[in-house]
Order: C-alpha cells, then structure tokens, then sequence
C-alpha cells in the first residue's frame, strides 16, 4: 500500500511538472509572437470580408492601419485604469470606405475631461493601432449600463447597438501614441490640479499594456520539487516499514 501511494503521488506530481513544461513553452512562443506583431510595421486592418475568421489566437495584438472619416458624435466613454491614473478610455466609430465601421480607441482622457473630451479631426484620417479582441461584461461586480451611459469594458457590440452602429467590425483598435508625446503628468500624480493636465495632448494613445504572467518555470519546479520529495519520503517509509517487519519476525 505504501508503494502505490507513494507511485500515485510522484506520477501525478511529476505530471503535474511535465504540464507545466508545455505551458511554458506555449507561454513563451506566445510572448515571442505577440512581440513580433506589435513591433512590425501597421498592415491593413481585416476588411469586412475577414471578419468572420479574425481571432485572438491569430489576430489580437496585430499592428494595423486603417483609413475613414470619425463619427465624432457617437463617442464612448469607457472607464479605465492606467499608468497615467483613472479616467476613461475614449472610443469612436471610424467609417471606412466601404461602409465599414471599426470602434478606435482614441486613447485615455482623465475624469476633469469627461464633458469636454477634445474631438477627433475632420475628414478623412489614417489611423494606426494595435488590434484588440471585445471586452465583455465589465467585471463581476460593475457591468455595463448602456441606458445610463455607463461603461467598464470594451464590448463592440453592445457600443455598436447603443450608438445605433449596424456595420460594426468584431474588434476595436487601441490608437498608437502622438509622436513625441510625453506620458508622464507633471505634478506626478495622474492629474493637474485643475482636473487638466495641459502637458498632455488628450486623448493619450498608445498605452496599451501587452503583458503576460509568466510563472510556469516557478511552477514546474515546485511540482518536481513535490515529486522528488514524495519518492524520497515513499522510499524512507517502506524501509523503515520493512526494517520493522524483519525485525518482529
């Protein structure tokens, strides 16, 4: 019986190991591909006839670029966290050509600015971005409330029918950053003591945060850890058990 429990624990601590192994390799070609398409160079965002195959596995992350005109009247705050402080992420249709309409991530505004966020230009514009997958929900304790115009996630659809969108791409596009913007405010906390921070060219794009936990190599080690461990003090048991046995016969 000490023999099979103590099989039954180095097998399935040592799978448990082995598993973690090919998280870790997945996790790391993850990080490598995902790097690799934020830093190539914008190519044209998946046009209406792309849409049904668009993926996060394939798709999330992809540097893209995209032409149209701003809906600048149907705007959406969405609350947001960010290294510059709280405030609202800023999200507007763009209109392409064909009658497309792809939700931009403008960028990130702070509370002082929610009744007067700056508008986008006039005409037609090329914006370049990073791709992004739809927020749904909000968060277990805050959902959405589009009859109130409250919103804590980024769900293309229910923006899309709240704002009356009918062509709606199914990802939004975090904008890149202004040239030479700077993203630090200057009194240093998030926010200028008027509720401005005029160092700031609002909205601030390009804070996307691409990261991704990478405790696998923790992991695996403590499960081969449990296994050596369990192997040992299997072996030191059944010596002592038999040691005993020997000794009463």
């Amino acid at each position: 019986m000490l023999g099979v429990v103590t099989l039954l624990l180095v097998s399935v601590f040592t799978a448990l190991g082995t598993w973690q192994v090919h998280r870790r390799a997945w996790k790391l070609e993850l990080i490598e591909r995902v790097n690799t398409r934020v830093h190539a160079p914008p190519a044209a965002a998946p046009g209406r006839a792309q849409w049904p195959a668009v993926n996060a596995a394939d798709d999330e992350y992809r540097h893209v670029s995209l032409t149209g005109t701003y809906l600048f009247d149907k705007d959406t705050l969405v609350q947001a966290v960010t290294d510059l402080g709280g405030g609202y992420w800023v999200l507007t249709p763009l209109r392409t050509a064909d009658g497309s309409e792809v939700l931009i991530n403008r960028g990130f505004v702070p509370p002082g600015w929610r009744e007067s966020v700056p508008p986008p230009p006039a005409g037609d514009v090329t914006v370049t971005g990073l791709l992004r997958m739809p927020e749904t929900g909000g968060g277990f304790l805050r959902k959405n409330a589009p009859s109130e115009n409250l919103w804590y996630s980024r769900d293309v659809a229910a923006i899309a029918a709240a704002r009356g969108l009918s062509n709606v791409a199914p990802y939004f596009v975090d904008a890149d950053g202004k040239p030479g913007e700077r993203t630090k405010l200057p009194n240093g906390d998030g926010e200028a003591a008027t509720g401005r921070a005029p160092a700031l060219d609002y909205p601030v794009g390009g804070l996307t945060v691409v990261q991704f936990p990478n405790n696998h190599m923790s992991y695996l080690l403590t499960w081969y850890a449990l296994a050596i461990m369990s192997a040992v003090a299997g072996g030191f048991v059944i010596r002592l058990e038999l040691r005993n046995r020997r000794r009463d016969d």
